[in-house]
């Protein structure tokens, strides 16, 4: 599974005009299953995404189609992690772990 950490690169204002097809990649991510959760960082300065498992080229060709990414708008940096414990509701989605 991984981490995905945003980091805006550009003002706030250009970020906010692209937030409506970054808002759309995402629902396109969630609807293919790849995307477990996502949100904002506090303070306002990128974004946070957690993945279903798969193999870092597929996250790699995925992000590489976000709006921000296309257009010069924040950069990714993607923690890998094998997680050996799972509250209840996520266990069906963690292949470390038998079900």
């Amino acid at each position: 599974m991984y981490v995905v950490l945003l980091n805006y690169t550009a003002p706030i204002e250009e970020i906010d005009l692209a937030l409506p097809d970054h808002a759309e990649w995402l629902n396109k991510q969630y609807e293919h299953g790849h995307f477990l959760a996502s949100g904002a960082r506090n303070p306002r300065n990128g974004g946070v995404i957690i993945t279903r498992p798969m193999s870092r080229g597929k996250l790699d060709a995925i992000l590489a189609t976000d709006p921000f990414c296309v257009q010069h708008l924040a950069k990714y940096e993607v923690i890998e992690f094998s997680p050996t414990k799972t509250a209840p509701e996520l266990r069906l989605v963690n292949e470390a772990i038998p079900h």
